[in-house]
C-alpha cells in the first residue's frame, strides 16, 4: 500500500533532495536511467558508474597466477631482448649450435622488436583493464607461435637438431598454451550469482 501511494501522481510533486527516494523503482529507472541491469548483469547506481564502468569487479576475479605469468612473460621478453642486443652471436649459437650468420644486424633488430614488446608487457602488469591484459596475452601467444614456427622451419632446412633448439621448441609450446589459457580465462564472463 505504501508502494502504491509513493507511485501515485500526487506524490510526484515532492520537492527537496529526498524527492526521488519516494518514487517507485520503475519510475526511478525511467527518470534517471539507472537502476536497471546492463549486459554484464551489473546494476548501476549512478550515471557516472554507468558511463565509466566498474573495473573494480575484475580485480577480484582474476585467474589464479595471471599476474605471475605476466611478470614471467615480461622477464622473458626483456631477457631475450637484452641478450640479442649485447650478445647476438651467443644467442644464435645457443639455439642452433652452429656458427652465426655473417652480420649481427638482424639479431639486434630482433632484440629491438622484443624490447618494444617487453615494454608493453611491463606496462600491462600494472593495469586492471581486461582489454589491455587480453591484448598483451594475445601478443605473447602470437610471438611464441611465430618463434616456434621459425625455429622449426630453420631446423628442418638445416637438418640439424640441437638440444638447445629442442628445449626452446618445448618451452615455446608451453608458453603458447599458458598464454592462450589466460587469454580465454580473462575474457570469460563472470558467473551471475
Amino acid at each position: 500500500m505504501i508502494q502504491a501511494a509513493a507511485c501515485s501522481p500526487n506524490n510526484l510533486l515532492l520537492k527537496g533532495k529526498h524527492a526521488l527516494k519516494h518514487f517507485c523503482p520503475s519510475q526511478r529507472l525511467h527518470i534517471l536511467g539507472v537502476g536497471g541491469e546492463d549486459d554484464d548483469g551489473e546494476v548501476h547506481r549512478s550515471k557516472i558508474s554507468q558511463v565509466l564502468g566498474n573495473e573494480i569487479k575484475f580485480a577480484v576475479r582474476e585467474p589464479i597466477g595471471l599476474r605471475v605469468w605476466q611478470f614471467v612473460s615480461a622477464i622473458i621478453f626483456s631477457g631475450v631482448a637484452i641478450m640479442a642486443f649485447t650478445f647476438p652471436d651467443q644467442l644464435y649459437d645457443a639455439i642452433f649450435e652452429e656458427e652465426s650468420v655473417n652480420t649481427k644486424t638482424p639479431i639486434r633488430l630482433y632484440g629491438g622488436a622484443l624490447l618494444s614488446i617487453s615494454l608493453i608487457m611491463w606496462n600491462a602488469l600494472y593495469t586492471a583493464e581486461k582489454v589491455i591484459i587480453r591484448w598483451t596475452l594475445l601478443t605473447g601467444a602470437c610471438y611464441f607461435t611465430v618463434q616456434f614456427l621459425v625455429t622449426t622451419i630453420t631446423l628442418v632446412e638445416s637438418s640439424r637438431i640441437s638440444t638447445g633448439a629442442m628445449l626452446l621448441l618445448v618451452s615455446l609450446a608451453i608458453f603458447v598454451l599458458i598464454s592462450i589459457y589466460y587469454y580465454y580465462q580473462v575474457g570469460r564472463r563472470p558467473k551471475k550469482v
